[in-house]
């Protein structure tokens, strides 16, 4: 696949975030009510954690939606590099919320729980709940997974690798959150039986505590994330040299001195470079060049939401050399 197409590809991905958040939201919701019906006739902890942390999930793909629709506005005079960047801003606000409630809420009542436990009942409500829920996370988490798949199969990455890079911070937190969650019903079905079989609460609150340690792993690596292109991420290598292959292909340009990519928002850069062109022309046809390449390199790198060219000096080292 060519770059032009990866552009293309991952372009079309802020639609697909949007079912992935969507379905993600509805899968989430559902669980929370049947997760907080469970641990109120149950009284496990591990139970409890598991609805904090269902809870906090359905409230954070709340977040993740306004992301993504705040971040699609079109710019505006006063904002001419668009809104992209807003989709950081509501992602960050997601990961504190999940580090706080549901890292927070779960770790404190399962320490809460280590030193004034009583046995819980009715696991069998617990083990149905537990798989429902599995169920209905699998496939949001089905979802989110055949997304970032596609587009680490088109820029040339490994799952894992594409979920930390991705400028979707939506798919990102989706994904993330949705491993959790399956990882979070395992231990919570592994504390519950653990409680069952002993007959003591212990083992039910530290599967809270886990739970609560896994979160808040998960939300200070989203937190890093979306602080990291928020300051401002540099476009990746492979955008730098296709960028710098498209500017060089075009025959008014001689050289390309200087050039810097850096992410506005999901699938959207902001390309600066300096170029020396072909002849000594006058200023106005000059201008009329930088005008239509910066058009051309938009058009052909829709990747690339805007991009300013200003003229080399005759001293600045060309890139290509």
């Amino acid at each position: 696949m060519s770059a032009d197409q990866r552009s293309t590809t991952a372009a079309s991905g802020s639609g697909e975030s949007t079912l992935t958040v969507l379905l993600a939201f509805a899968a989430n919701a559902l669980i929370a009510v049947a997760k907080s019906v469970a641990a109120v006739l149950t009284g496990s902890a591990s139970m409890v954690a598991e609805a904090v942390h269902s809870w906090a999930d359905t409230g954070n793909e709340i977040l993740l939606i306004v992301a993504d629709r705040r971040s699609r506005k079109k710019p505006d005079v006063a904002h001419p590099l668009g809104f992209g960047r807003e989709a950081y801003v509501w992602s960050l606000f997601a990961a504190l919320g999940l580090f706080a409630v549901g890292a927070g809420v779960s770790i404190t009542h399962g320490i809460q729980q280590l030193f004034s436990s009583e046995p819980a009942t009715d696991f069998g409500i617990a083990y149905a709940v537990l798989g429902i829920s599995f169920v209905l996370e699998g496939i949001s988490f089905r979802q989110a997974l055949r997304q970032l798949r596609a587009e680490a199969d088109a820029a040339h990455r490994d799952l894992l690798e594409h979920a930390l890079l991705t400028s979707d911070p939506t798919a990102r937190a989706v994904f993330a959150e949705d491993s959790a969650a399956l990882i979070g019903l395992v231990i919570a079905f592994a504390g519950i039986l653990a409680h069952q079989l002993t007959g003591s609460p212990i083992p039910d609150a530290i599967g809270s505590i886990a739970v609560g340690v896994l979160l808040g792993v998960i939300a200070v690596i989203l937190m890093d994330r979306n602080r990291r292109f928020l300051v401002g991420e540099p476009g990746t290598p492979e955008f730098r040299e296709h960028a710098l292959a498209k500017l060089l292909t075009c025959p008014e340009v001689l050289r390309v001195t200087y050039l810097r990519l850096e992410f506005l928002g999901p699938h959207q850069l902001y390309l600066v470079a300096s170029v020396d062109l072909v002849g000594d022309y006058a200023e106005s046809r000059v201008a009329h060049t930088l005008r239509e390449l910066e058009e051309r390199i938009c058009t052909e790198a829709p990747v690339v939401r805007r991009a300013v060219l200003t003229l080399s000096t005759e001293d600045e080292p060309s890139l290509s050399e």
